[in-house]
């Protein structure tokens, strides 16, 4: 079986989010000029780090459904009588 790319126990899609995430946050912290906005980014940054690990980890937390139909079928859904 092949192993999934992971930087940081993170799968390729989830570390980018990370990534925006870390970089929205410096964003905000060089135009804040307040400790506490520094302090909970630092705890959301971190929250949201170990979200993704336990999400990368147990995938099935969020398993919503099927994504394709059982059947896949050619026929016209339609309400129209031809005879």
């Amino acid at each position: 079986m092949r192993k999934r790319a992971v930087i940081f126990g993170l799968p390729i899609s989830l570390f980018a989010l990370m990534m925006v995430s870390i970089l929205a946050s410096l964003l905000i912290i060089i135009f804040s000029f307040s400790f506490s906005v520094i302090i909970g980014l630092m705890l959301f940054n971190g929250g949201l780090y170990i979200a993704l690990t336990r999400m990368a980890n147990n995938p099935q937390l969020f398993h919503i459904g099927h994504p394709f139909p059982k059947i896949i079928s050619n026929k016209r859904n339609s309400d129209f009588k031809y005879e």
